[in-house]
């Protein structure tokens, strides 16, 4: 390893070996699908009312009140000193999950863990600052890959420990733990960032002026938040080009807060750029929510202390089929100008009917054919969202859009656990939970319909209107016969 540091041709190589075995261990978590099963069993022997409406909204909260705060101290701290926040974080978690009892102690592994999510931006945007443009697009492959792989594997192991060794939920914990710590010592030998995105720029005339972080956002669209970091580097260089070249201390924080203001302004002046953003926003609040209390409902159909739970396999299965349906999403021709929002009508219509299923259904089964089903839908459609983003707006601006997108997602995501969860709302039963999100999402379905049929009707009118204007191909017309003459 040591020649990895040094060598000049091999510089990228070392932190993204290290910072891809910081993001495996810390994604391959066995006991991860198996959490509702584990809090409701005789280890915490909680009831699915406290898991449900006293102890996951923690999360959510916790996650929005320390993202904005977070993603400034990543920046300023130049990433490192948060991955390695991450990881010890990750380590408390799992240790109040082992051996913390009650739902205060659980309130406090959610508050935690909220800490954990916050500090993920640090993993993605990292790599940005170590290594030279040319290489964006390679590393971006290799930290996705990474963590997509080990969500897998940690899925099929857990499934086959359960089921064919009979391994307990808490020895599965164990392995997280293990598996997290490792991650941790990684992150102690990742090399100190020179420079980030905002607070430590590059200097305009040493950044390039253009990389190739465009392709590997449309390679990578499956994550936002993942994408939008891919553009730190190029889009200090915008930010530096456009201040002074000596500011003062005290005022680069408010010109950075201005240039920000300022591109989402322009950004956001798209009709058509607003209405996909408008969906990503609103359809991964959803997704998160479904994300978040799912296993709770599948615990409700089939009570994990009495039949076999599959968890373990449904999330590889998911996994893979999203990824699956991403990966298309390259291969297909369409007019997404003219067709795109007829999709977004047509899958999310998709995704409200799986959600429906799931609340309807009696069948374990039919639940988990239609968590395969939606996760694969929204991991098609934010890849879509994503792309169309991607080519309608300049380098630069990525990292605020994307970034203001997500954060506007957690925002709804609070305001329906605050409604629909959280003991001072309506404190609604998992499996009522599940008919007000297919509910949700077929008032996306049904905006994004009319939106569509407009868009189609409009460009029926235009293809009208010109056509009468178009010269006929038999009789040609007064600027050419006057050429001839």
């Amino acid at each position: 390893m040591e020649c990895l540091r040094t060598s000049p041709g091999n510089s990228w190589i070392y932190p993204t070996v290290i910072l891809c075995l910081f993001g495996f261990f810390s994604m391959m978590r066995p006991s991860e699908p198996f959490l509702i099963p584990y809090l409701s069993g005789p280890s915490k022997n909680l009831t699915s009312t406290e898991i449900t409406n006293e102890i996951l909204p923690v999360w959510t909260y916790s996650y929005l009140v320390l993202l904005l705060p977070v993603f400034v101290l990543t920046d300023y701290m130049r990433y490192k000193p948060v991955i390695v926040l991450q990881g010890l974080s990750f380590i408390v978690t799992w240790l109040l999950l082992l051996f913390g009892q009650g739902v205060k102690v659980m309130q406090l592994v959610e508050c935690v863990y909220g800490l954990v999510s916050a500090t993920e931006v640090a993993y993605y945007a990292y790599i940005y600052s170590v290594v030279s443009p040319e290489h964006y697009q390679k590393v971006s492959g290799y930290c996705r890959s990474a963590t997509l792989v080990a969500y897998t594997a940690a899925s099929v192991l857990a499934q086959l420990l359960v089921s064919l060794a009979n391994l307990s939920y808490f020895d599965l914990n164990v392995i997280t733990l293990a598996s997290v710590s490792l991650a941790f010592f990684f992150s102690l030998f990742l090399p100190m960032p020179k420079k980030s995105m905002f607070f430590h720029a590059k200097p305009s005339k040493e950044a390039p002026q253009r990389t190739p972080g465009q392709a590997a956002v449309l390679e990578e669209a499956g994550r936002s938040h993942e994408a939008a970091c891919q553009e730190s580097g190029t889009l200090s260089q915008h930010l530096e080009e456009s201040q002074p070249s000596s500011p003062k201390p005290g005022n680069k924080a408010l010109r950075i807060c201005v240039q920000w203001f300022q591109d989402l302004r322009e950004c956001y002046a798209s009709k058509r750029l607003f209405y996909w953003s408008l969906w990503w926003a609103f359809s991964t609040a959803g997704f998160n929510q479904v994300l978040n209390y799912v296993q709770i409902l599948w615990d409700d159909k089939a009570p994990s202390q009495d039949s076999s739970v599959y968890n373990g396999a449904v999330e590889a299965i998911a996994t893979f089929g999203g990824a699956l349906a991403a990966f298309a999403v390259g291969y297909v021709k369409v007019n997404w100008d003219l067709l795109g929002e007829l999709a977004l009508a047509i899958f999310s219509t998709v995704s409200a009917g799986s959600l429906l299923l799931m609340y309807y259904a009696p069948s374990i089964w039919a639940c988990y054919a239609g968590y395969l089903l939606f996760k694969s839908s929204y991991m098609l459609l934010i890849t879509i969202a994503v792309f169309q983003i991607a080519v309608n707006l300049s380098v630069e601006r990525y990292a605020l859009v994307f970034g203001m997108n997500t954060f506007i997602a957690l925002v709804i995501q609070t305001v329906m656990t605050v409604i629909v969860v959280d003991q001072t709302g309506l404190n609604l039963q998992v499996s009522t939970q599940f008919l007000v999100y297919g509910s949700y999402f077929a008032v996306i379905a049904g905006i994004f319909l009319m939106r569509s049929i407009y868009i189609l009707y409009s460009a029926k009118c235009k293809k009208e209107v010109q056509s009468p204007t178009q010269p006929h191909p038999e009789e040609p017309s007064s600027t050419v016969m006057a050429t001839k003459f």
